[in-house]
């Protein structure tokens, strides 16, 4: 079983990350934070890693609900979203929030974490048709 929602693209770092946060808007999606991972690890530990950014993305509306049902459920938030290098490929993965609500073990949170989840669905799979498109066609 696996806790997130993943795919792999052939792309530029820059351009998948900007596709991510288009479409995350596009489905009502703030991004929070970000965090540059390559860069604060060189900062802190004076380590070189591949390019790696933490989107931390929130749906307004969503969070709302969520929080009303369960105080709590803001320790869970927002809910991260990936972009990074690995290889000649860039892996962008969302966390399965289906799998992260049910450490609530709240019932009412169901049906937000499956809305949460339809959303991620749509939107990895959209950076993944943009770009397998993006390629068969040059």
């Amino acid at each position: 079983m696996t806790h997130t929602i993943t795919t792999t693209v052939d792309a530029q770092f820059d351009d998948a990350v900007a596709e991510v946060t288009t479409l995350l808007e596009g489905e009502g999606f703030g991004i929070l934070s970000t965090i540059d991972v390559q860069t604060t690890l060189k900062e802190k530990l004076d380590v070189d890693v591949d390019q790696y950014q933490i989107l931390g993305a929130c749906n307004p509306a969503l969070a709302h609900r969520g929080l009303v049902e369960e105080p709590a459920l803001g320790a869970l938030l927002p809910c991260n979203v990936i972009v990074y290098e690995a290889d000649d490929d860039i892996v962008v993965s969302a966390v399965d929030p289906q799998h992260l609500f049910d450490v609530t073990d709240n019932p009412e949170l169901a049906e937000i974490s499956t809305d949460v989840h339809e959303r991620f669905e749509r939107v990895i799979t959209a950076v993944g048709e943009r770009f397998a498109s993006e390629g068969e066609s040059q």
